[in-house]
């Protein structure tokens, strides 16, 4: 029962009505008897600075960021995470200090990593957007061999190839070469909005002919849990990583930041699979 001092966390984004943040969080807190609630706020852009000053106000404990407001809401806070400013990108606040975190990179890491180790494994990223640039951060951090960022835009691939400094293969080109990276990747990680719902049917950005048993096929995209691009690798025999594993990682991770305790993981997944209706 929500009371007077119910701690509220929740979700700004525009729009936020299809969210499976709630059930997730809420299932959480619901597990570990804890005072707190999390709501989904739809904010327009051009509310975005009174939207943070007003949370604030109203001893709103933490705030999940989704598109459009990643970037600009780093404008109207006191302190960025380190990686969250190389990422260039907010998904988190904190307003204990008004810290902005990026979550989604070791959302995508930890999804990766439960089917094979990220270190000395040559990787390649579809799409150079922000989604791209936090798990392409991630990547290098955890050691990859090498990254190769392949968008339509071929000079924002190569920004964001610029950018990444922490390992020295880093290289960008056309997507529409991803046939020829394919055979020597260990690892596909697909950025794109490609296979979201409402438009599942659409063409994968790879198919099945050109995988190997060996790959890992990650996609970003949580809805449907089975994108055209999970559908040709499974097709191919490679390894499927389902973008509702980064959904559940980055958030676990952000109510480990709001509260300082470690989340009941797998609470929060059978929360995502029923909103899913995957159970």
């Amino acid at each position: 029962m929500i009371t007077g001092s119910t701690n509220i966390a929740g979700l700004i984004g525009h729009p936020v009505e299809h969210s499976f943040s709630p059930p997730m969080h809420n299932s959480a807190f619901n597990a570990l008897n804890m005072d707190w609630a999390y709501v989904a706020f739809d904010v327009d852009p051009l509310n975005l600075k009174s939207a943070i000053e007003g949370a604030k106000s109203l001893n709103i404990r933490g705030l999940n960021v989704t598109i459009p407001h990643k970037i600009e809401v780093m404008r109207y806070l006191d302190e960025i995470d380190e990686v969250a400013a190389l990422i260039g990108a907010v998904n988190t606040i904190d307003f204990r200090n008004m810290k902005g975190y990026n979550t989604d990179g070791i959302g995508a890491v930890k999804a990766i990593e439960e089917v094979t180790s990220i270190k000395n494994r040559n990787v390649v990223v579809a799409g150079a957007g922000g989604a791209s640039r936090a798990i392409s951060f991630y990547i290098a951090k955890y050691g990859a061999e090498s990254i190769t960022i392949l968008n339509r835009n071929v000079d924002k691939a190569l920004n964001l190839a610029n950018d990444i400094n922490l390992i020295e293969d880093v290289k960008a080109d056309s997507i529409s070469q991803i046939s020829n990276y394919i055979g020597d990747a260990d690892i596909l990680i697909d950025t794109t909005p490609v296979g979201m719902h409402p438009d599942v049917d659409a063409d994968a950005i790879v198919s099945a002919d050109d995988m190997h048993e060996d790959l890992v096929v990650f996609d970003a995209v949580y809805n449907p849990n089975e994108t055209s691009l999970i559908k040709q690798a499974i097709k191919a025999n490679a390894k499927p990583v389902y973008g509702i594993k980064m959904l559940l990682y980055q958030g676990a991770e952000s109510f480990k930041i709001w509260t300082g305790q470690n989340p009941p993981v797998d609470v929060m997944e059978d929360a995502l699979r029923k909103t899913l209706n995957l159970e």
